[in-house]
C-alpha cells in the first residue's frame, strides 16, 4: 500500500483539544475512526513508514506548541504540514478562540520550527451578517493586519471562502448572538475577492478560494485567484518526495470547487467535539446542545 496523507482534521480541532488521543494513536500504530454516516469503526494506519505526511488543521496551535508535539513527531519520522485558520477577533462569531496576538505568535513559532513553506493561512470563512438593529457587518476588519504579519513571516498563500447558510448555522446565529448570516450577491463577492487579492498580491501572497466554483467563474480572467487545495498533494510531494496519490478527493465537495487531493481524515464530530463554539461551523459543535 502506498503511503497516505493524514488529515487531522476537518471534523474537529485536534491540535487544540485532542493531541493526547492523537499521540496515543501514533504510538499504537493506528487511529480508530468512526464513519460519520454509517457509524462503523475502521482503522487508519499511523506508522511512520505508512504515512507520507500529516496535515494539521487548527485555530489554536498553543497546546500543540507548548507540549512540543511537532518536534516529537518529527523525531519519530513524520512529515508535517499546517492549515492555520486565523480570522480577525470577533467575540460573537468565534467566542472561544485565543486573542489575535496570541494566534499570530503561534504562527511565528510554527514558521520558526517548520518553515513558512509548511504552512497555509486560512482566513475562513468570510461572514457578512445583519445585527439585531438592522446594521450590516462582516469579519474582514482585521484581514489586512493579519496579511501583513503572515507575509512578514514568509507565508505565500491565503485560503478563504464565504460562509454557507446551513439551516442549523442560521438558527444558531440568531439564537446565540441575534445575528442574521447574509449570503451577499455575486457582484459583492467578486468585489470582496478582488480587493483581498490585490492586497495580498502587493505583499507577495496568493489568494485561493475553497469550494467557491461560481465565484471563481465570475472573477476577471486576469485576477490571479485559484481553487484552493487545503490538502495540497503536489506541494507535499515537492516538500517530502513522491509516493502519494495525487487524485482529487472524491469524498470532498469537488462539484463546487474543492481541489484537495486524497487524504485520510481522522477524528470525530461527536466523539471529539470542538470547543471553539464558532457560530458558522458546519460541524456539530457543543454549542448546538445548549440553549
Amino acid at each position: 500500500m502506498p503511503p497516505i496523507v493524514i488529515s487531522a482534521s476537518r471534523r474537529t480541532d485536534i491540535p487544540a483539544f485532542y493531541m493526547t488521543w492523537f499521540m496515543d494513536s501514533i504510538d499504537q500504530g493506528f487511529f480508530d475512526v468512526v464513519n460519520p454516516y454509517n457509524r462503523k469503526t475502521y482503522q487508519v494506519p499511523a506508522g511512520s513508514d505508512q504515512v507520507h505526511s500529516i496535515v494539521f488543521w487548527s485555530k489554536n496551535f498553543g497546546p500543540f506548541l507548548r507540549h512540543r508535539h511537532g518536534q516529537d513527531l518529527k523525531g519519530k519520522g513524520y512529515n508535517l504540514f499546517f492549515n492555520f485558520t486565523i480570522n480577525a477577533s470577533h467575540s460573537s462569531l468565534e467566542p472561544m478562540i485565543p486573542p489575535l496576538e496570541d494566534r499570530l505568535e503561534q504562527l511565528a513559532a510554527l514558521v520558526q520550527s517548520f518553515g513558512p513553506q509548511c504552512l497555509q493561512w486560512r482566513f475562513d470563512p468570510i461572514c457578512f451578517y445583519m445585527d439585531g438593529a438592522g446594521r450590516e457587518g462582516n469579519n474582514l476588519d482585521g484581514f489586512n493586519y493579519i496579511a501583513h504579519r503572515a507575509a512578514d513571516l514568509g507565508i505565500k498563500a491565503c485560503i478563504t471562502s464565504f460562509a454557507d447558510r446551513y439551516r442549523k448555522v442560521v438558527s444558531r446565529m440568531k439564537r446565540h448572538s441575534h445575528l442574521e448570516l447574509i449570503d451577499p450577491p455575486m457582484h459583492r463577492k467578486v468585489e470582496t475577492i478582488e480587493a483581498l487579492s490585490h492586497k495580498l498580491a502587493s505583499l507577495g501572497m496568493d489568494l485561493r478560494l475553497c469550494c467557491e466554483k461560481e465565484v471563481l467563474a465570475s472573477l476577471p480572467e486576469d485576477l490571479p485567484v485559484l481553487p484552493a487545495a487545503c490538502i495540497p498533494g503536489h506541494h507535499l510531494v515537492r516538500l517530502y518526495g513522491p509516493g502519494i496519490s495525487l487524485a482529487k478527493d472524491k469524498g470532498q465537495r469537488r462539484s463546487i470547487g474543492c481541489a484537495c487531493n486524497v487524504s485520510r481524515d481522522i477524528g470525530s464530530y461527536d466523539l471529539h467535539p470542538c470547543s471553539h463554539d464558532c457560530l458558522f461551523c458546519y460541524a456539530n459543535p457543543k454549542i448546538d446542545g445548549r440553549s
